[in-house]
């Protein structure tokens, strides 16, 4: 069974019945993109993450996540996702963020601006045993090149 459940901000989760060990999950998972690496182990030591701004468009394993979510958080110190609404069903959570950000550090080669970003997006998070094997951001990047703009001189 579907059922929808609110939260906190406002927001209204779809779920199935007996959520318990999913919540959490979603919750550790989003904290680890949010800065907190003591929930790195939420990610699978064999992860693979989709993502355009990565090499080949693809982070692999633990590690390469641990690096490419420090890389963001060089680049944009208060980097921050929420989650605005997700579904789940059967080991598959798909889930729309919004991501912000100032840019104070070099990112892909983009010297810092300053300026802030903002961003929404999907992600389509498979996971068995306790933890995230797969994540598939889908979002369109064009709007962070536009938002960050050249360098100011």
């Amino acid at each position: 069974m579907i059922s929808r459940h609110r939260m906190g901000n406002g927001c209204s989760i779809m779920a199935k019945s007996g959520t318990s060990d999913v919540e959490p999950l979603m919750d550790d998972y989003t904290d680890l993109w949010n800065g907190d690496f003591s929930k790195l182990d939420v990610a699978a030591e064999s992860v693979a993450v989709y993502h355009e701004a990565a090499p080949d468009g693809v982070v692999h394993g633990r590690a390469g996540l641990e690096s490419f979510i420090r890389e963001f958080h060089s680049a944009f110190p208060d980097f921050e996702i929420v989650v605005d609404d997700w579904i789940w069903k059967e080991g598959v959570v798909m889930k729309e963020w919004t991501m912000t950000g100032t840019h104070e550090g070099e990112f892909n080669g983009i010297p810092p601006t300053g300026r802030e970003i903002e961003s929404r997006g999907m992600a389509k998070i498979l996971f068995s045993d306790g933890t995230v094997q797969e994540d598939r951001l889908f979002y369109n990047p064009q709007i962070m090149v536009e938002q960050l703009g050249p360098p100011e001189e």
